[in-house]
């Protein structure tokens, strides 16, 4: 058994899934921010009515963890994955209405 089969299964790639785009949303935060506080970036994004696009960018790099799954044959991480950007989708979808 390999080291990464026993990380095989839905809850890991549910998780990576919900936690991965929050830190891609951390990262451009700190390189576009200009030295605001998080608050008042958040602020600057929903007057700019850029939310839908600001999730979508960082959901967006989940892709690179499906891949990653899927080379290691990890298909129900992937299916996590898969899930977790589904509900992100929905949320997305559910602002744009509902914004």
């Amino acid at each position: 058994m390999k080291f990464y089969e026993k990380f095989d299964n839905v809850l890991t790639g549910f998780i990576s899934g919900l936690v991965f785009p929050f830190i891609v949303g951390i990262i451009i935060y700190v390189f576009s921010s200009d030295h605001q506080s998080l608050h008042l970036y958040l602020i600057r994004i929903a007057d700019s009515n850029i939310i839908t696009h600001s999730i979508t960018l960082c959901v967006f790099p989940n892709i690179i963890i499906f891949l990653i799954f899927n080379q290691f044959d990890m298909l129900h991480a992937t299916r996590g994955v898969l899930a977790m950007t589904i509900v992100w989708a929905v949320l997305v979808f559910a602002v744009k209405i509902l914004g």
